[in-house]
């Protein structure tokens, strides 16, 4: 089974432009300034400040739904994110050798190790001894019963620390799935090898690399509750610790769908965001997924980081061979890599390798319409979608694949898709014009027709989302309204 086809509705496979599964992977100074109270990024075009009469979905509501009820009412989404991110919410739960830490961005450290433990790394089959301790989220209900749940992290691991991020869901009957590992992390690769792991399941649900999904969704059966936990690991005898600042996890029951209801236009704006090329990149460290063809969700990572002014030092690019153009794009290939996928489009891996770069958090969730994105558009927000097509279902495209992300920096004044697309043959070619209709289909749908005919599975809407860790007001409203808080 192609990981495209997996229940998990992943679609981060290369297909060769022909949307063949048995190719690899095609995935793939502002944050300074926002957090120093300076200028925001840069907008090509103002953008509209009315939203015309007619249109189908409020911020915040999927397409073909009816706008949000008022106050106190369920909210009419099928996805939910929830996250742990201040001193309280650190305080709260059940520790073990942690402890909450004040301040600008509150965080959870390592604070008196609970024991050591032995981790036999697979992917060296070295063996060595951590000091660890560990904290677990109290019980967070879905405010609707889920059939999948993508956890997602910010943290900080200096060398000689990482963590670990399992998840316990608690089902609609009445029992509890087990803990499964969602991730084992750290920034560098010099201590343990990122991965993920294969073979979770109790036989009702199953981890697929990032994404926690209910068998057979027909049975009725959901996901009502979750906890989270978190095992911070150090080098015995040394006082490093690991620093969580966030973690969440998103909860969706996206129906079925070939086709989704058309969106009405409502924002005619651009971002400035950095245009990389994925494919200058091809043939490039092929110990990562095979080199730069595969490479487009760190490359769409990397445009956005840059966006909100992060940058790489010159000795953090040291490694990099200095023939290579855009060696950024190298190095987020490598610090995005999940040595168990073998592939560099974990989505949480991705988000959390944003969050290394300073005043920058980012989490996975999904968006339910275009105008969810024009809402995050309109305040200055670029995001990262994730989506699979046949070549002749989006036009100027050029490629079809099985699983592919792109940056969504803006709209014209028709209503179409400006986006950066990594899988362009230079960095002057990756900004690209898709017509919206097409895009919004092959990005919310969860079910498609494949190159063979056959049935095959869509992202129902994922996305990465990344801004700066002190949003200014119309951020945290933009990013409230799309349930990300």
């Amino acid at each position: 089974m192609s990981r495209a086809e997996q229940p998990s509705r992943r679609a981060d496979q290369l297909s060769d432009r022909t949307d063949q599964p048995s190719r690899r992977t095609l995935l793939a100074a502002a944050v300074v300034a926002a957090v120093a109270g300076g200028a925001a990024p840069a907008v090509a075009e103002a953008a509209v400040p009315t939203e015309p009469a007619g249109r189908d979905a409020a911020p915040g509501t999927a397409p073909g739904r009816a706008p949000e009820a008022g106050p106190g009412a369920a909210p009419d989404r099928p996805v939910e994110y929830h996250s742990w991110t201040t001193y309280t919410d650190w305080r709260s739960g059940t520790a073990a050798g942690t402890r909450a830490v004040a301040g600008a961005r509150p965080g959870l450290v390592l604070a008196a190790p609970a024991g050591t433990t032995d981790y036999t790394d697979p992917h060296t089959g070295t063996t060595a001894a951590w000091e660890y301790a560990t904290w677990a989220s109290p019980v967070h209900r879905f405010a609707v019963p889920a059939t999948e749940a993508i956890a997602s992290w910010n943290a900080g691991t200096p060398a000689g620390t990482w963590l670990q991020v399992e998840l316990k869901a608690g089902y609609s009957d009445g029992t509890d799935t087990p803990w499964y590992v969602m991730g084992r992390w750290a920034a560098g690769d010099q201590d343990i090898k990122r991965t993920s792991v294969d073979g979770q399941t109790d036989g009702r649900s199953t981890v697929w690399t990032d994404t926690l999904a209910v068998d057979d969704a027909a049975t009725g059966l959901r996901l009502t509750s979750y906890r989270l936990r978190l095992t911070l690991h150090r080098r015995p005898g040394t006082k490093l610790t690991p620093t969580v600042w966030r973690v969440g996890a998103t909860g969706s029951d996206v129906p079925d769908r070939f086709t989704v209801p058309a969106s009405v236009p409502g924002l005619a704006q651009e971002l400035v965001v950095p245009r990389y090329s994925q494919e200058i990149h091809a043939g490039q460290y092929p110990e990562y997924d095979n080199g730069g063809e595969a490479w487009c969700s760190p490359t769409s990572s990397q445009m956005i980081i840059e966006y909100w002014g992060g940058r790489l030092t010159p000795e953090q690019l040291a490694w990099v061979d200095p023939a290579y153009a855009d060696p950024q794009v190298c190095h987020a290939a490598r610090h995005t890599f999940d040595h168990q996928y073998d592939g560099c489009g974990n989505w949480p891996f991705n988000a959390a390798y944003a969050a290394t770069f300073d005043g920058l958090q980012g989490v996975v969730t999904r968006l339910g319409s275009l105008t969810d994105l024009e809402t995050l558009i309109a305040a200055g927000i670029p995001a990262i979608t994730s989506q699979s097509f046949l070549k002749e279902e989006l036009t100027g495209a050029g490629y079809g694949t099985s699983g592919h992300l792109m940056t969504v920096i803006g709209f014209t004044a028709d209503g179409d898709v400006i986006a950066n697309d990594p899988a362009s043959p230079s960095d002057p070619a990756v900004r690209r014009v898709y017509r919206r209709r097409e895009f919004e289909n092959i990005w919310l749908r969860t079910k498609r027709y494949n190159a063979s005919g056959k049935v095959a599975s869509g992202t129902g809407g994922v996305c990465y989302l990344y801004f700066p860790a002190r949003p200014s007001a119309l951020q945290r409203r933009a990013l409230a309204a799309v349930g990300v808080r």
